[in-house]
């Protein structure tokens, strides 16, 4: 059977599916249709011509190869197609965003026929994606005295390609849809179960929210044609948990517009909004698509006469209503005035919503557009020798003297580009940066090697210190989806020059650890600015930003980012730990004692968190780190000692190593220079030429928490009050109540012991409590069942060398085996120890999940509605988040214990302990 003929057969499968056919991104399939099309007798034909025009994928996708050959034949009359004028061949390729049609088009503009050179010069000055090899190309051909080449480098100068796109409408006319009441995780529009299908736009986009959802939008969009449907998070923030770029494809896809009518199911400008804004992430998504997301504040704190936040007897502020936004209400965004409005009424200003780059980023219909853009300019006034017309919104400097620099000041005045030579930068300064670091992670890696694809990228910068890509999103289960996606990411990262888990060439064992730990490890330098394609990209040294796969994409093809400098919020610790309290009891503590410090405002929404921890080696202080994704903080920071920074790059040099040892380095030996850099910056530091990275002492913050650890009594559990009669309080990570709370009674059905927030002390803890239980009671029985995750093999082998894996395997009712790995998902569990291959397992939700309607103690990140677990009828599924302790002795008993049985059952255990500074 013929590729094409395969072809039909897949596209009449998803016609059962109310699908249109899937994108093409092969070159062997296009040759067959272009074949096809040559042949004005064939069958197929005309439905060929429809599937090369409007369904082929652009960018450096073999396909567009394809695709730009033929259009080049046609435009020098080798081929002639009726239906494709040589215009309308220009107009084709002037959507193809770079690569395979940058190419040609430079050729036919350097060429010998002066008419299709000129025209060929004209749709290059619409062109933004250029790489190296082309700038080349035109600078050498301007040197020759080529007028054509002189032509397209003043247009570059003058920014032509952005100042002659259309301007901005000042009335956006949207009507609201109120996606949901509370905080809106990106699980709700791109949930993680169907992540395998996140790279399928149009087959993805039918998880968003609920198929009812999609009905009631697409009959919103029926009733107001002219104007674009507004998804708002009604009492909560938008997009919180995850940047996710496919949730913002699937809301783009139902309520945004089409980028071009030859590209598929590729939508910008979707419009967002939530009571108390977007999640920082989630917004930077919103941003690479040209979207608008607006902090609506409809509700308000009620205060009494005095000022005063007034409280429910939950001790929660009562909130008012300012304004409605309910279900089909008609709201003018005016881009001019940039206000909110509601017919003549003025609602709220919007303007942070709206600022000068922000704007051009809707101009231009997505940020990259601006990025590339500028680096154009750049290049041409260079080339041409004339200083570029200021022409884009200036860098936002913002300079306050006698103002100290706090933490991730100085770490984006050490690494910002293109700015004031000599000016120091404050919190609101809008800058480029150089990215030192940079993940991909496997359920976004697709998308991110398709936003590659599409900006026309084939190798990695050469200024990126380390990059990684992973396999533990998808690390449980080894099945179809898995088989077809994975191998192929691998492949696409480690020719792209990428450090990749799984070898396409078989050479190393595959590699599942969790991609946070491995980011950790390979972050050498606590001055580093890390990006990667995932919410909890936190690390405990340097500053990381969790970011979506095209932002991903942007690092690894530029090794830069655009962002503002945050505001900080600086948490320090009084008081000394209880001896039976495990550090993820201070973590949740930090959560609960900031929201009763401020009237229940959370500070930490959108800034950097700077903790001061630095008596933690790394592996234990990213519990924190990580936990701050929940805590709606922007990124965070971890101010070290300069001994324990010491030690931790130490332990990231021997784990760095063991990756050399299993031959995953590259040919430009990456981890290599990774473990020369740490040689250097130990030194550094033992000489005391650049200690460890502190804020200045006159450094200013938004706010200052200390955080009083002599007032943890309990181990504290983040609970998502799955039964709170405010459906807005739901689900959130909010709620933090102490063990005693539950009474000793509230039934468990699973506990997993597992994912990002667990390091190699939290195995050991696992099993000691079982030693000690045996010692006890002369075994160990569990009464639910609990899986255990290990987030790397390198804490297997240390945990083997220490004695801790026996204990385990002795246990365990089910082990699990690279040699046979699982094939489907587990349903059902029995009460038994599960330990699980190295991953994220049960936290990410996509493969492996409790069984709906279970209550499970879990250490990991995730309590969102049917993440870790989905409801059944008459029943609920909750997941709370414990210590590893707490949930061991969940798991044992089958409910969560009394204060009694937990202290009995952890006395002796060295637990995760830390001491402020001032105690050492």
């Amino acid at each position: 059977m013929s590729l094409y003929q395969e072809y039909i057969k897949e596209i009449e499968e998803r016609k059962l599916e109310g699908l249109h056919p899937k994108p093409i991104d092969s070159a062997e399939l296009l040759s067959e249709i272009i074949a096809q099309i040559k042949d004005t007798s064939n069958v197929y034909r005309q439905d060929s011509l429809e599937l090369f025009i409007y369904n082929t994928l652009p960018g450096t996708t073999s396909a567009a190869s394809a695709k730009a050959a033929f259009l080049k034949e046609i435009i020098l009359g080798q081929e002639v197609v009726a239906e494709i004028t040589p215009d309308f061949a220009f107009e084709l390729l002037s959507h193809m965003k770079g690569g395979p049609s940058i190419s040609v088009l430079l050729d036919l503009a350097l060429g010998e026929n002066a008419e299709i050179a000129t025209q060929a010069g004209e749709v290059l000055k619409t062109q933004v994606f250029l790489y190296d090899a082309d700038t080349a190309r035109l600078k050498a051909a301007y040197e020759a005295g080529n007028a054509v080449a002189k032509s397209i480098l003043e247009s570059y100068a003058n920014a032509e390609f952005f100042t002659k796109l259309p301007e901005v409408p000042a009335e956006i006319k949207v009507v609201t849809y109120i996606a949901a009441e509370g905080d809106i995780s990106t699980d709700l529009l791109s949930p993680g179960n169907q992540a395998h299908s996140r790279s399928d736009r149009e087959l993805h986009g039918k998880c968003m929210i609920t198929p009812a959802a999609q009905e009631e939008i697409k009959a919103l969009q029926a009733q107001h044609p002219d104007a674009s449907v507004m998804l708002i998070a009604e009492k909560g923030t938008m997009g919180v948990g995850s940047s996710r770029m496919s949730g913002v494809n699937n809301v783009a896809l139902w309520t945004g517009k089409k980028a071009s009518p030859y590209i598929p199911f590729v939508n910008i400008a979707p419009i967002v909004a939530g009571t108390n804004g977007i999640s920082p992430i989630f917004l930077t998504t919103v941003d690479v698509t040209g979207g608008i997301g607006i902090d609506l504040k409809n509700w308000k704190k009620k205060v009494d006469e005095n000022g005063n936040v007034v409280l429910n007897e939950n001790g929660d502020p009562i909130l008012e209503q300012v304004y409605s936004v309910e279900t089909g209400t008609i709201l003018t965004i005016n881009t001019q005035t940039k206000k909110l409005y509601k017919g003549e009424e003025e609602l709220i200003d919007i303007a942070r919503s709206l600022t000068p780059q922000k704007m051009e980023f809707i101009k231009a219909g997505g940020s990259y557009a601006i990025v590339f853009g500028k680096k154009i300019q750049t290049f041409a006034a260079e080339t041409l020798g004339i200083q570029a017309p200021t022409v884009f919104a200036p860098a936002k400097e913002v300079s306050i003297e006698g103002q100290g620099l706090t933490a991730v000041e100085k770490i984006f005045n050490k690494n910002a580009v293109g700015v004031t030579p000599g000016k120091v930068l404050h919190a609101g300064s809008d800058v480029r940066v150089k990215v030192n670091i940079v993940g991909s992670q496997d359920t976004t890696g697709l998308m991110t090697a398709q936003e590659l694809e599409a900006m026309a990228a084939t190798v990695i910068s050469p200024t990126v210190d380390g990059a990684y890509q992973s396999g533990c999103h998808t690390a449980s289960v080894w099945d179809k989806k898995a088989q077809a996606n994975i191998p192929k990411l691998m492949k696409f990262m480690n020719d792209f020059g990428v450090i990749t888990a799984r070898d396409p060439k078989g050479n190393y064992h595959s590699m599942t650890d969790v991609i946070h730990k491995v980011l950790n490890d390979i972050t050498i330098d606590e001055w580093a600015i890390i990006i990667g394609g995932d919410s909890h990209t936190r690390m405990s040294k340097g500053v990381a930003f969790g970011a979506d796969s095209g932002t991903v994409a942007l690092a690894l093809a530029t090794g830069e980012a655009a962002m503002p400098i945050p505001e900080s919020v600086k948490v320090t610790f009084k008081g000394q730990m209880k001896e039976h309290m495990d550090f993820r009891d201070v973590v949740h503590a930090t959560q609960q004692q900031m929201l009763k410090q401020f009237a229940g405002e959370n500070v930490f929404q959108g800034r950097i968190i700077e903790v001061h921890i630095g008596t933690l080696l790394a592996d234990q202080a990213f519990t924190f780190t990580d936990w701050t994704a929940e805590m709606k903080a922007k990124a965070s920071i971890c101010i070290s000692q300069d001994e324990t920074l010491i030690q931790s790059l130490e332990i990231a040099k021997s784990r760095i190593q063991v990756m050399i040892d299993k031959g995953m380095d590259n040919h430009n030996q990456v981890l290599q220079g990774l473990i020369d850099k740490a040689n250097q910056r130990i030194e550094e530091i033992k000489s005391g030429v650049k200690p460890a990275l502190q804020p200045d002492a006159n450094a200013k913050y938004y706010k200052e928490v200390v955080i009083d650890l002599d007032i943890i009594e309990e181990p504290m559990i983040a609970d998502p009050d799955v039964h709170n009669e405010d459906v807005s309080k739901r689900y959130t990570h909010d709620t933090i109540r102490e063990l005693s709370f539950y009474g000793g009674d509230k039934k468990v059905d699973l506990g997993f012991v597992g994912s990002c927030m667990v390091h190699k002390d939290d195995l050991k803890i696992v099993s000691q409590m079982l030693k000690n239980i045996e010692a006890e009671k002369g075994e160990v029985k569990f009464n639910a069942p609990l899986v255990v995750a290990a987030p790397t093999y390198n804490i297997i082998d240390e945990l083997k060398a220490e004695g801790d894996w026996e204990m385990l395997q002795k246990y365990s009712g089910f082990e699990f085996s690279d040699l046979l790995p699982k094939s489907e998902a587990r349903t059902q569990y029995e009460n038994i120890m599960y330990l699980e291959r190295p991953g994220c397992n049960l936290c990410m939700g996509n493969q492996e999940k409790a069984e709906k309607g279970d209550t499970v103690m879990a250490t990991s990140t995730r309590l969102f509605q049917g993440r870790v677990v989905e409801d059944r009828d008459g029943k609920k599924g909750e997941s709370l988040l414990a210590s590893t302790p707490v949930v061991v002795l969940s798991a044992i008993l089958g409910r969560i214990p009394t204060m009694d049985e937990y202290k009995n059952a952890v006395a002796g255990i060295n637990l995760t302990k830390f001491k402020p500074i001032s105690m050492n």
